[in-house]
């Protein structure tokens, strides 16, 4: 595959021109890692990103207290990760291990940049694309991610489903069990003392009945057990959801916190300076008006 159509499938430059991604694909190097071979650690200065041009990596977070490492990635032909370090200059937030022999296309921040300096079309869709980026962050952030998953579920059932959900609380309650041992006793002491029993020992009857009432509970009670694990991921989206929320809001505060706290020191400097040159003014004497005749 060319460098260009693996950048064509990242999302921040499927925007670009073809001659765009040409020119960029050009400055782009070659980077080759042996199998197990780290590409860059946890905590590392990140200026560049990479695209697995073949073999395939894998992003992890190291493990801690000799546990196990935790595994967010395998990355394979056409992927790409650290493209965030295009724009900041932070440490990576994960490791990346090569798991098999890979062969890696690197460019880095001075590449990008030089290549966006003299390129306003690429600057302008880029920008864009990060634009657009943001406006899916504040609608985000402005709607309501909690909900109540299982009550939207429950509403749009259909009877068949809503019986199959009865089924199954009802063969789980002490009450089923109570009514079929009440049933089993009133149906041998009939067939026992009636003149004419109509169903006689062995209970062939009553056996059958039971034969075909399991027979029909198994499915529905596996109907219930699976619809049960809709509810229970359709909790989880929404957990996660609620949680990603969080996670945006506490940034959006941590970084409005960040700028009032610049703000308020560097009006405070402001103010010191102020007060220091009015005491600097008050300590000098002011010059007499005249002076000694001659």
């Amino acid at each position: 595959m060319e460098h260009a159509e693996l950048l064509a499938q990242i999302p921040l430059f499927d925007t670009l021109a073809a001659e765009d991604l040409e020119a960029l694909a050009r400055r782009m190097t070659t980077r080759q890692y042996k199998n197990g071979e780290n590409v860059f650690d946890m905590g590392a200065k990140g200026s560049s990103m990479y695209v697995v041009l073949s073999g395939a990596v894998q992003i992890f977070l190291p493990s801690q207290n000799d546990g196990p490492r935790v595994v967010l990635k395998d990355a394979r032909i056409g992927e790409y990760f650290g493209e965030l370090s295009l724009f900041d200059d932070k440490p990576r937030s994960a490791s990346v291990e090569a798991t098999a022999d890979t062969v890696l296309l690197e460019l880095t921040r001075e590449q990008f940049g030089d290549y966006l300096s003299k390129s306003r079309n690429a600057a302008m869709a880029i920008l864009a694309e990060m634009a657009d980026r943001l406006r899916e962050t504040n609608a985000l952030l402005s709607q309501r991610a909690a909900r109540d998953a299982v009550k939207e579920l429950e509403e749009n059932l259909t009877w068949g489903q809503r019986l199959a959900d009865k089924v199954a609380e009802l063969n789980g309650s002490w009450s089923f069990i109570l009514f079929l041992v009440m049933l089993s006793i009133a149906w041998a002491a009939a067939n026992r003392w009636l003149p004419r029993p109509f169903d006689e020992y062995p209970y062939e009857f009553y056996n059958l009945a039971l034969a075909i009432l399991v027979a029909l509970q198994g499915p529905l009670i596996v109907m219930s057990q699976n619809r049960q694990s809709m509810k229970d991921r359709a909790t989880a989206e929404t957990d996660f959801r609620v949680n990603l929320k969080n996670e945006l809001g506490i940034e959006t505060l941590l970084r409005e916190l960040g700028a009032h706290r610049a703000e308020t020191t560097k009006r405070l400097e402001a103010l010191e300076r102020m007060m220091r040159a009015d005491r600097v003014r008050a300590e000098i004497p002011a010059k007499k008006p005249g002076g000694p005749l001659g």
